[in-house]
């Protein structure tokens, strides 16, 4: 039986990491529709060659043999494991991680592969990134603060942003490019998305602004003008609509629960402390 859970990072890696995963295939392969959420990913497959998933700004639709299990890492956007060169050379790529990572890579998967759990492994990757950002990662302050600026439920100008940090508009666009992947307009409405999903993967009740209720509702909740915006963007990011996202039938209400969306994955973890923002104040 397929099966996928998150669960929430070593503390020391909250800082830099969203979540982490353990995703089981049964008898048969499964097809996988991984979505943009301003992040790269760790897909380390037992037994199989680690791939990095550099930041994505559309769908991409893997299928995964059956009788397998990925153990993996989403990094915050702005944050990601040592690499020999920008995120914005990695978009939309997968890449292996010995051609990022050489010799360190045959170790760790020898070190997966003899792992008596996939629990165990994923601890074990954990515990390698830990050490690797205690030690060589640099994360940029500024493009850290404008990804928390940049959260959705908070309407932001760019060219605010820029000035609150002290930066040009072409400055931050440039560090943004070369920290994250994409710009700080892409990253907006990546982000804009994801607090969609969250807010609907977790059953909430629209606030019922504008008069709104259903998607509507939580679309106007998200940042979007209207549901029309909310599908175009949908589209754009998924290749899909909102009711064939999330497996909606008109004819029932909308969402699953915090601890388990309509497909039946765990997405407690990555989810729960996207909707705390929501209550952080702004400072810009």
């Amino acid at each position: 039986m397929e099966s996928y859970v998150e669960r929430p990072p070593l503390p020391g890696l909250a800082g830099v990491v969203r979540t982490v995963w353990i995703q089981r295939t049964g008898e048969a392969a499964y097809v996988q529709r991984h979505l943009p959420t301003g992040g790269v990913e760790i897909h380390f497959p037992i037994g199989g060659r680690p791939q990095l998933v550099g930041p994505l700004t559309g769908p991409e639709v893997e299928v995964i043999p059956a009788h397998t299990t990925i153990v993996g890492v989403r990094f915050h956007p702005g944050t990601a494991p040592p690499l020999p060169t920008v995120l914005d050379d990695l978009v939309d790529q997968r890449v292996g991680l010995a051609d990022l990572w050489g010799s360190l890579e045959d170790r760790l998967v020898e070190a997966i592969a003899r792992a008596a759990t996939p629990e165990r492994a994923l601890m074990f990757l954990q515990a390698h990134l830990l050490q690797e950002f205690r030690t060589a990662v640099r994360v940029d302050p500024l493009v850290g603060e404008a990804v928390q600026a940049l959260m959705p439920w908070r309407p932001l100008n760019i060219d605010t942003l820029a000035n609150h940090l002290a930066l040009s508009a072409s400055q931050l666009r440039r560090r943004c490019l070369h920290a994250v992947g994409m710009s700080p307009k892409v990253l907006q409405r990546t982000l804009r998305f994801q607090g969609f999903l969250a807010l609907a993967q977790a059953g909430a009740t629209p606030t019922g602004r504008l008069g709104a209720d259903g998607t509507a509702g939580l679309a106007i909740d998200a940042g979007y003008a209207d549901q029309a915006h909310l599908s175009r963007e949908c589209l754009r990011l998924t290749g899909l609509t909102p009711s064939q996202l999330l497996g909606l039938n008109p004819s029932q209400p909308l969402g699953g629960t915090v601890d388990r969306c309509m497909c039946g994955h765990d997405h407690s973890a990555s989810y729960k402390p996207f909707l705390a923002t929501r209550r952080q104040p702004l400072r810009v």
